[in-house]
């Protein structure tokens, strides 16, 4: 069975359809989620569908393209809703010079602040990283974030950058792009990247996987991913489910 490790369908894309959508997730051997909130109402939904269906999971922190409104009642807020039973990790966090909402030195401080929370609270990291590798590898270095690791959230870099994020104790997690035929750097990850380090996503509702690219991505869509990646390593999808479900489920605190 699957783990979708990075779902938004706590999102307006989603709206009255949760349910149905976790169900297909099931149909589609999906036994697991984990729904990310990253502001206040995306926040809210998560924790919301957490508790209310079995299997599903949430990760809730503060995106790098809110972290001008990233203040200290922000932070205590997320401490109390951190401390919840289906909390699996803290994120998305990190850094986006593309939209470059926020100027960087204000990122960059909003990003520091929730690895230091999520140390104290020995919660796995989720990270966002946009057009800002260096620096986000350069600040989860010096905040030792691989103490409690953490997750490159749809990582679409090349194997230099896997290993250097490796090394600092991160997990690779790849989403739908592994399936783009213009991702040949992707794909190589797939092949080489320590098996017990590998995790799958969707980032529902974006990045849809072939066959369904440029449609409305869903968790149900995570068994592409997978295939693909059973693919490039010349195994079973059920190989690749049950060693990436492993790791999620080591990463997260969860029993098998």
């Amino acid at each position: 069975m699957l783990f979708d490790t990075h779902t938004h369908i706590n999102v307006h894309q989603f709206k009255e359809e949760e349910a149905e959508a976790i169900e297909r997730a099931r149909e589609n051997q999906v036994s697991r989620m984990a729904v990310v909130g990253f502001d206040t109402d995306t926040i809210q939904k998560s924790l919301e569908l957490s508790d209310k269906f079995e299997g599903v999971y949430s990760i809730i922190g503060w995106h790098p393209t809110e972290a001008g409104s990233y203040t200290d009642a922000v932070e205590n807020q997320l401490i109390e809703k951190l401390k919840g039973d289906k909390i699996v990790a803290m994120g998305e966090m990190g850094l986006d010079y593309y939209w470059d909402a926020d100027p960087r030195a204000v990122q960059h401080d909003a990003f520091r602040r929730q690895i230091r929370v999520a140390k104290e609270l020995n919660l796995p990291i989720s990270i966002h990283n946009r057009e800002a590798t260096e620096d986000a590898y350069k600040i989860l270095k010096e905040e030792h974030a691989g103490d409690t690791g953490g997750i490159m959230h749809s990582f679409n870099l090349d194997t230099y950058w896997m290993e250097k994020f490796l090394d600092i104790g991160m997990h690779i997690s790849l989403s739908g792009v592994v399936t783009f035929k213009n991702a040949p750097e992707v794909k190589e990850v797939a092949r080489i990247v320590p098996f017990e380090k590998l995790l799958v996503e969707t980032d529902a509702p974006y990045l849809a996987p072939m066959p369904n690219r440029g449609k409305r991505n869903e968790p149900a869509y995570v068994k592409y991913v997978a295939e693909e990646v059973a693919k490039q390593r010349g195994l079973t999808l059920e190989e690749v489910a049950k060693q990436t479900t492993q790791n999620a489920n080591r990463l997260f605190k969860l029993k098998n």
